[in-house]
């Protein structure tokens, strides 16, 4: 079957983690929410897991379509990657994220085998690898948006370890920039220490939290938060510590970030579009009730500080801008129309466009398709693609780049 000028409506799957909104996608995919349930992620791509589904093709399953027909990546992706490299994704973080890293390509092949061997079942809640894939990833902010992204500097690390009083007694740990020694500390802590040291901690900003007396720029408003969400009956997360050691980033509407492997972070709140590598490795720090190994996440961490890199885009000729990272996987884009304007898309390997805002109507030589706010299509290697506003309209495009 010839892929060549083919491009197909696509829709998405829901994910309905806890941590997720009850407004956002809803409204951005015309959809009802009459059980109240939380609307977490919406996935675009074709991930085992929860694959999306081609309009008027078969196999319907965009994993399967791809396997089906291998020249829908081009011959280049398919070579470097045999399946489609990323995943697309809209994120509605009404809650706190667990603190998290993931693994490397290499890590992820051995450590995916090892569990299969073992014969941990892939839906195991003790499963720490669903795939054998590393997760580098993007996110570009469509609210204002605020994550934990990696260590701090030695310098904002002693200034908060010495302004915080309750968390002074880690001084020692960091001597010599060790942040191996620092994180070792608070994440093998015995849980009665770990209550002893936070409990105070939690007793003096816990109710400023309450009074709207701190704000989101105070990693003392985070910790807040984690504790009214995370802890349970006498024990105290953990993953509180890691609210001051990493950085606290807000991220304005259209910046976007990159988290590569070992990076530890977290969401905090917002809405965003994120692309990553196909995979869905998590490996999990603290704040959550999912599971934590906390001596496989020690194996994966980056110890070494991070200075957070805020994208704001690449503009092109073509009015695209794009989030330039260093993932070979993937890359993100987005396109502000005015009605009538046009885009042209010229696809070298499988693409993913999604309707943000507004109304477009895509078209090439055989067809016509228009695509509403919450709507996407896929086009594949070699095929020329129009995109019309028929309103005012955004749009994100996802590709793989260097082909």
């Amino acid at each position: 079957m010839s892929t060549k000028n083919n491009f197909y409506k696509l829709t998405g799957k829901i994910q309905h983690y806890q941590w997720g909104g009850y407004d956002y996608i809803p409204a951005l995919l015309s959809v009802a929410n009459d059980k109240q349930q939380p609307f977490a992620e919406y996935w675009l791509g074709a991930h085992v897991n929860a694959p999306a589904e081609l309009e008027g093709a078969q196999p319907s399953k965009l994993n399967e379509y791809i396997a089906a027909n291998t020249a829908a990546l081009g011959e280049k992706v398919y070579n470097n990657f045999k399946a489609l490299p990323y995943l697309l994704k809209i994120l509605d973080v009404k809650d706190m994220l667990s603190i998290q890293v993931h693994p490397t390509k290499k890590a992820a092949v051995e450590e995916f085998a090892k569990e299969n061997a073992k014969g941990v079942a892939l839906n195991a809640p003790n499963r720490n690898y669903k795939d054998d894939n590393h997760k580098p990833e993007l996110m570009a902010a469509l609210s204002e948006f605020y994550l934990l992204h990696g260590f701090k500097t030695p310098e904002l690390m002693r200034k908060t370890l010495s302004s915080v009083p309750e968390l002074s007694f880690l001084l020692p740990y960091f001597e010599g920039n060790n942040y191996a020694k620092l994180y070792e500390e608070v994440m093998q802590m015995d849980q009665q220490k770990v209550n002893e040291h936070l409990q105070p901690l939690l007793d003096r900003i816990v109710p400023q939290y309450k009074n709207n007396e701190l704000k989101k720029d105070n990693a003392d408003f985070w910790a807040a938060r984690a504790a009214l969400t995370f802890n349970e009956g006498n024990n105290i997360d953990r993953g509180i510590f890691s609210v001051y050691l990493l950085n606290l980033v807000h991220i304005h509407p259209g910046g976007a970030i990159f988290q590569d492997a070992g990076i530890l972070h977290a969401y905090l709140e917002g809405q965003n579009v994120e692309i990553m590598a196909n995979s869905d490795n998590v490996l999990r720090g603290g704040l959550t009730p999912k599971h934590i190994d906390v001596a496989e996440l020690m194996k994966h961490v980056s110890f070494k500080e991070v200075v957070p890199n805020v994208i704001s885009g690449s503009a092109t000729a073509t009015k695209e801008k794009v989030f330039v990272s260093p993932a070979p996987d993937f890359q993100l884009s987005t396109v502000s129309l005015e009605s009538n304007e046009e885009f042209s898309l010229h696809a070298t390997s499988a693409e993913i466009v999604l309707v943000l805002s507004g109304c477009v109507e895509i078209s090439n030589e055989e067809k016509k398709v228009a695509l509403k706010k919450g709507e996407a299509f896929v086009t594949f290697a070699g095929a020329t693609v129009t995109v019309k506003a028929l309103e005012n309209a955004e749009i994100y495009r996802a590709f793989v780049p260097g082909v």
